[in-house]
């Protein structure tokens, strides 16, 4: 891999809020024409999509479906990083 490689990130990067709790949605392309989905908490833990979506705004729409349906707090992590086996 190119260590030179720059992420491009999409303009569609956003802080979600719900419930008094934010994430930061980040959205960056994989260098093969596609867009990883990363959900980080104000803890620095994150949540990373396996599979690279079609679409940046896809991506997005994903983010938003998945803080919706699951609650935001799914994707809230522990403050030192050590899961207690209870977080994704």
């Amino acid at each position: 891999m190119d260590d030179d490689f720059e992420f491009e990130m999409s303009p569609l990067c956003q802080e979600i809020s719900s419930g008094g709790k934010t994430v930061k949605v980040e959205i960056y392309g994989d260098g093969e024409g596609k867009w990883i989905l990363e959900i980080e908490d104000q803890n620095g833990n994150s949540t990373v999509w396996d599979d690279p979506f079609e679409t940046d705004s896809s991506a997005l729409t994903e983010a938003k479906k998945s803080i919706l349906g699951e609650t935001i707090t799914t994707f809230i992590g522990p403050e030192d990083g050590k899961s207690s086996g209870n977080w994704k």
